[in-house]
């Protein structure tokens, strides 16, 4: 609780990552101030009075265009491998505008786990071709030159996406990059995350789908556990409850995710996205848009994350900095002749004894502890006294859920350089 170090989640730019199209909405329904105060909550409650059908249909086009784009790259692609005309051509036929498209997309780093979905290619199978309610994903990516084990992951996405179950059904775009990366989170109804928790510090790429009406599913870890855990499935769906596993569980882990990921897929993602009403609109579904941009958005930007470190850090720090240099650097020189000291004379700091006022606790008794501390050449306004306590665990350590630190106040100074402190506390339930 004392160390000096805490967390700041981080966000995206916005303006780089909303389509056009997704703008111009923003535009008609949102106050002016949506594209240079993004972080302000009450701009983003504007999005209820966007209709559900203008919402849809704006996202639909850009649906449509992803597909248009990666139809168009998958056939460059082709050409450039060399590929016979016949499979050139049939490029011109995979994927399909209407159906739920799923975006991956990202460094492919092995925790990631990319190929993940893959663990039963025969329910996924079923699960894609479904005629009445189909499904396709869009992979893109790099790994780095030296990762072996994340190529092969992409060797594995080519080799699958190439299976006559799922030609039309998997495509993965190469050479990613940050077009790539615009057509993709502008277009997919569905950004999907599975890294191995807890190995993903924050990740950013699902943050972009929130300004282009798309929904996250992903594991609960990064930034998706902050998310979640704060509002739930009303702004996307969740892979497991956070488990961890150890490294020697890890394909067993991918077992169980795996299933939880097709089981979330096929029993709750699909049907929301299908289930239309006699307008053909998802009415859940675009109700998860408008609660996940509502909530979402005006948090997981770089407006609301520079404005964190700014006043929790950056402008601490000057002032702090300001103080110390002036006048004539005096109060920094006072402060490095202290603490040079202090660290000097710490080392003959010694604590003489600890006694307790009772042998016999009972609980929530209040009892007097009190500490003989020899300070050596320093004096108790130097130094902070604390008593630390708690309940135990198996291994006779202090738990930590459960610790608390209370001030010792000096309490007088008992012989030459050992000052006694003392501390009440009231005992804690077993």
């Amino acid at each position: 609780k004392e160390v000096p170090i805490d967390a700041i989640t981080n966000g995206v730019h916005m303006l780089t990552w909303v389509s056009g199209e997704m703008a111009g909405l923003f535009d008609r329904y949102l106050p002016p101030e949506w594209r240079t105060n993004e972080s302000d909550p009450a701009i983003w409650e504007g999005v209820e009075h966007i209709p559900d059908s203008e919402l849809w249909r704006t996202h639909e086009r850009r649906r449509e265009r992803l597909v248009a784009f990666a139809r168009q790259r998958l056939r460059q692609q082709l050409i450039k491998r060399g590929a016979p005309q016949s499979e050139i051509e049939m490029a011109e036929e995979v994927l399909n505008p209407d159906a739920l498209t799923i975006g991956f997309a990202r460094r492919f780093a092995t925790y990631k786990r990319a190929t993940l979905i893959f663990e039963d290619l025969d329910r996924l199978n079923r699960i894609l071709n479904n005629p009445d309610r189909p499904v396709q994903f869009i992979f893109a990516g790099k790994a780095h030159p030296h990762d072996e084990p994340g190529k092969a992951f992409i060797r594995e996405i080519v080799r699958i996406a190439h299976l006559p179950e799922f030609r039309h059904k998997i495509v993965f775009l190469e050479n990613y990059d940050m077009l790539i990366a615009r057509y993709l989170v502008q277009g997919v109804d569905v950004w999907l995350n599975n890294p191995r928790r807890p190995k993903e510090a924050s990740g950013t790429s699902g943050m972009k789908v929130i300004y282009n009406g798309g929904l996250n599913f992903s594991i609960l870890d990064g930034w998706w556990a902050e998310a979640y855990e704060q509002f739930g499935s009303s702004v996307g769906w969740a892979i497991g409850n956070g488990e961890e596993y150890d490294e020697d569980d890890w394909e067993h882990q991918d077992r169980i995710e795996a299933q939880a990921l097709l089981n979330v897929l096929e029993n709750d993602l699909i049907p929301t996205f299908y289930e239309r009403g006699r307008d053909s609109l998802p009415r859940e579904w675009i109700d998860k848009i408008k609660q996940s941009m509502i909530h979402l958005a005006p948090f997981f930007n770089t407006r609301r994350m520079v404005q964190e470190y700014t006043e929790k850090y950056y402008m601490p720090l000057f002032n702090l900095t300001r103080k110390m240099k002036s006048p004539d650097d005096a109060v920094a020189k006072q402060y490095t002749e202290w603490r040079l000291n202090l660290d000097k004379l710490w080392k003959k700091i010694k604590v003489n004894s600890v006694t307790i006022s009772s042998q016999e606790v009972k609980v929530d008794e209040t009892i007097e502890i009190s500490a003989d501390v020899n300070l050596g050449e320093l004096t108790p306004d130097s130094v902070r006294v604390e008593l630390y306590y708690g309940t135990l665990n198996l291994r006779g350590e202090i738990n930590d859920a459960t610790s608390e630190a209370v001030e010792m106040k000096p309490n007088g100074k008992s012989d030459g350089s050992v000052y006694t402190f003392k501390a009440q506390i009231k005992s804690l339930a077993s």
